[in-house]
C-alpha cells in the first residue's frame, strides 16, 4: 500500500529569446496516493487534511472543488475514453503553508493495475484565478521519459502568446536518498523553442521530521512562489521583453 510522500526539490526556468533569462529555486511538494489514502488524514502531526495546520492539504483546492477527488478524476478519465486506470493515482502538488497556496501546475499521474503509467492530467493555473486541464494520454501505456505534446490554448504568462505547443517528459529513478522525480515542460511558440522548465524532487515518507526540515528551509514557500512570479515578470518587463495582453479564456475545461 502506497504512502504519502514529501519531495524536496528544485524548480528551473529558462527563457531562450528575445532576451536570455533563467532562474531556479528550491521548494518542496507533496505526492499523494489517492486510492491508498481514500478519505484518511495524514500520519503526521504537522500536516492536516481539510483543516488548519502548519502544512495542510484541502481537497477543495483540486478537482472541481466539491466532488471527492477519486470520484472526480475517475469520472474525468471516463469522460475522455480512458477506461483502464485501475491502479494508483498520484496527485503531485504543493500544500498550503500556514494556510496559503498557489499551484502554477499540479500533476495527476494515473496508473493501471500493472503499474504502467496510463495518463497524466496537468492542472495549470494563472495569477488571474483561471485554470485549464491538459490531459496527456495516447491510448496505451506511457513510457517514462517519452515525449508527450499538447497545443497551448491557455494564457499563463503575459510574455508568451497563446500559440504553439508544450512538450512534456516525466522521469523517475531510484537513488540512495529515495525515489527521484523529474517533470520537464518545454514550450515552443511558432518560431521554435522558447521556454525550458523543470521540477525535480526526491521523495521521502511524509513524517514530522521531514516536514519540520522543509519548513525550516522554506518557511514561506507558497507566498514566495507568488512573489517570485511577479518579480520575474518585472525583470522581463524592465528588459523590454514583448508584452501580450490576456485573451479571453478558453471555453473548454480539458484539452488533449
Amino acid at each position: 500500500m502506497s504512502q504519502p510522500q514529501l519531495c524536496l526539490g528544485l524548480v528551473r526556468h529558462a527563457r531562450l529569446r528575445p532576451r536570455a533569462h533563467a532562474f531556479s529555486y528550491g521548494m518542496f511538494y507533496l505526492r499523494l496516493p489517492l486510492r491508498s489514502m481514500g478519505a484518511h488524514d495524514f500520519p503526521a502531526r504537522l500536516i492536516a487534511r481539510n483543516r488548519a495546520n502548519a502544512l495542510s492539504f484541502r481537497d477543495s483546492d483540486h478537482g472541481d472543488g466539491s466532488t471527492p477527488l477519486l470520484e472526480w478524476i475517475d469520472g474525468l478519465l471516463r469522460q475522455h475514453g480512458v477506461l483502464d486506470v485501475d491502479g494508483e493515482i498520484w496527485l503531485q502538488a504543493m500544500p498550503r503553508v500556514f494556510g496559503y497556496v498557489f499551484n502554477p501546475v499540479s500533476f495527476w499521474f494515473c496508473h493501471r493495475a500493472d503499474g504502467a503509467l496510463r495518463a497524466v492530467l496537468c492542472d495549470v493555473r494563472n495569477t488571474f484565478g483561471e485554470r485549464h486541464l491538459y490531459l496527456l494520454e495516447q491510448g496505451a501505456a506511457i513510457a517514462y521519459g517519452s515525449e508527450l505534446r499538447a497545443s497551448k490554448i491557455f494564457h499563463v504568462s503575459p510574455f508568451c502568446k497563446v500559440e504553439g505547443q508544450y512538450r512534456f517528459r516525466f522521469l523517475r529513478s531510484s537513488g540512495k536518498d529515495g525515489e527521484r522525480h523529474l517533470a520537464k515542460v518545454d514550450y515552443d511558440d511558432l518560431d521554435g523553442p522558447l521556454l525550458q522548465t523543470s521540477l525535480s524532487g526526491t521523495a521521502q515518507p511524509l513524517r514530522d521530521a521531514a516536514i519540520a526540515w522543509a519548513l525550516l528551509r522554506y518557511p514561506l514557500m507558497t507566498l514566495g512562489v507568488m512573489a517570485r512570479i511577479h518579480w520575474q515578470a518585472l525583470r522581463l518587463w524592465l528588459r523590454r521583453v514583448p508584452f501580450f495582453s490576456k485573451p479571453l479564456p478558453p471555453q473548454e475545461k480539458v484539452s488533449r
